[in-house]
C-alpha cells in the first residue's frame, strides 16, 4: 500500500475516536488504511470513568457563543468550530447509531442506559465498521519527518512505519511523551498545570461532614476575581462539586501561581446579606422560641451542616431561640453569610480528568486543525491548549475537534493522486 494513503491518528481517547471514525466513513478509496495506537492496554479509560461511569457526553447548549464562553481557554477559536458541529450534531451522531440519550434539569447529556460503556460500545463498533484498525498496547516513542512530507514513526517495540496524515490526540501533557512528539514536529506548548481539580482544607470540622452536599453556594477567593455560584460537595479532604470544578477551570493558572494555597470564601445562603439573614434568625426566635437553634435549620442548607456552622458561631448544642443574645445572632449571620477557608492543596494527581495547557491554538489551523508548521500533522481534544468547564463541555471539544480533523484527512485524501 502506498504510504500517502496511510493514516494514523495517536490517542484511543474521544477525539482520537472521532477523528479516525470520521476519516474512515468519509475516505473515498479502499486504498487507504486508517489506524489508531492507543499506549494503554484499554481504548476509551476516560470515557469509561466519566460522569461517575455515566459519560456526561455533551451539554444542551446549542448556542454556539454562549457554547464557546464555558471554556476558560479555547473560548475564540472554538466558535468557528462549533458552528460546524456542536452538541445537537453529537446527539444525532450518537442516537442516529443507536445510543439513546437523556438530558438532565442542569443541561447535563447521559446515555439513557447511564453506563458509559454504551458510549464505549458505540464508538468501538462504529470504528471497527469504518474500517478502523485498532493498537492497544501500542504507543509511540518518537516521530519525525522525512523527505517527501512523510512521517516516520518509531513505535514503543521498535517497530517503524511511514504515513503523510498523522493526527495526534493522546490527550493531556500530563506525561511527557505527547510534549516530546508535538515539540520533535516544530510546536510549542504552553505548560500544562492541573483544571478542575478538588480543593483540600484545613478545617476538620468541615471535612468531618464528608458526603454532605449543598445545592447553591457562592464560593470565590478573595484577590482574584473568582467566584462562582453553584452545588458545592464537602468531602474527606474539603470541598468538591460544581462550583469548586469550575472555580479551579477558570482560576488553573492563577491558583498555581498561589501553589494551591489561598483563602476561600463560602456563602451559604448566597444573594442573602448578613441583615436578611438576621432578620430570618430573629423571626425563628419569635416563632420557635423553645426550639434548639442547631436543630431547626434554613432551607436549603443540610441539618448537620447546620448544626456545625452554629457551633462554629459559637452558639451550644442546647441553646434555645429564645435564649440567642443579639450578638450570638449577628455572628451566626455573618458565618452564614460569609465562612473563612484555607485552601492548603488540591486533588492528587489521579484524580485529575483535566489539565490546560498544551500545543499553542495559534499554531493550529482551527478550519482543519491542521498544524501551521508541519503539514500533514492535525491535533484534537486535549492535547490542544482548550478545557472546558465541568458539564459534557469537554467531551464536546474532544468530539468537535475530532470530527473536523478527521473531515479534512478525509478531504486531503481524497485530493491526492
Amino acid at each position: 500500500m502506498a504510504m500517502s494513503r496511510r493514516v494514523v491518528i495517536v490517542g484511543g481517547g474521544a477525539a482520537g475516536f472521532f477523528g479516525a471514525i470520521t476519516c474512515a466513513e468519509n475516505k473515498r478509496s479502499d486504498n487507504v488504511e486508517v489506524l489508531l495506537f492507543e499506549r494503554s492496554p484499554h481504548f476509551l479509560s476516560k470515557v469509561r470513568i466519566s460522569g461517575g461511569g455515566r459519560c456526561n457526553v455533551t451539554h444542551s447548549c446549542f448556542d454556539v457563543r454562549l457554547l464557546a464562553s464555558h471554556y476558560p481557554r479555547g473560548e475564540r477559536a472554538l466558535i468557528g468550530p462549533f458552528q460546524r458541529f456542536q452538541p445537537r450534531d453529537a446527539i444525532t451522531w450518537f442516537e442516529d447509531r443507536g445510543v439513546r440519550l437523556k438530558t438532565e434539569n442542569d443541561g447535563r447529556i447521559f446515555p439513557v442506559s447511564d453506563s458509559s460503556q454504551t458510549i464505549i460500545d458505540c464508538l468501538l463498533e462504529a470504528s471497527r465498521a469504518a474500517g478502523v484498525v485498532l493498537r492497544a498496547n501500542c504507543g509511540v516513542a518518537r516521530v519525525k519527518t522525512i523527505e517527501g512530507g512523510i512521517f516516520e514513526l518509531t513505535l514503543q517495540d521498535g517497530e517503524k512505519l511511514l504515513c503523510n496524515q498523522l493526527l495526534i490526540a493522546s490527550g493531556g501533557c500530563r506525561t511527557a511523551g505527547p510534549a516530546e512528539m508535538a515539540n520533535s514536529l516544530g510546536h510549542q506548548l504552553e505548560p500544562p498545570i492541573p483544571s478542575l481539580f478538588t480543593f483540600h482544607l484545613d478545617a476538620g470540622w468541615l471535612r468531618d461532614l464528608a458526603g454532605i452536599s449543598v445545592e447553591s453556594v457562592e464560593a470565590s477567593v478573595p484577590g482574584t476575581g473568582l467566584r462562582e455560584t453553584g452545588p458545592i460537595l464537602v468531602t474527606h479532604w474539603g470541598v468538591s462539586g460544581p462550583a469548586i470544578l469550575r472555580l479551579s477551570a477558570w482560576g488553573a493558572r492563577s491558583l498555581n501561581a498561589l501553589n494551591y494555597r489561598f483563602p476561600l470564601t463560602i456563602k451559604w445562603l448566597p444573594g442573602r446579606p448578613v441583615d436578611s439573614i438576621l432578620e430570618e434568625l430573629r423571626a425563628r426566635r419569635e416563632s420557635q422560641p423553645t426550639s434548639r437553634v442547631a436543630a431547626t435549620p434554613i432551607r436549603p442548607l443540610p441539618a448537620r451542616l447546620w448544626a456545625q456552622l452554629s457551633l462554629l458561631s459559637g452558639i451550644e448544642e442546647e441553646t434555645r431561640w429564645n435564649n440567642l443574645t443579639r450578638r450570638a445572632q449577628r455572628q451566626f449571620a455573618e458565618i452564614l453569610a460569609r465562612t473563612e477557608f484555607q485552601v492548603v492543596g488540591k486533588s492528587p494527581n489521579k484524580a485529575e480528568f483535566v489539565t490546560c495547557g498544551g500545543v499553542r491554538l495559534q499554531d493550529v489551523d482551527f478550519r482543519t486543525m491542521e498544524s501551521r508548521i508541519c503539514p500533514g500533522l492535525y491535533y484534537a481534544g486535549e492535547i490542544l491548549d482548550i478545557d472546558g468547564i465541568t458539564g459534557g463541555f469537554n467531551f464536546q471539544a474532544a468530539w468537535t475537534t475530532g470530527w473536523i480533523a478527521g473531515n479534512a484527512i478525509a478531504k486531503r485524501l481524497s485530493a491526492t493522486p
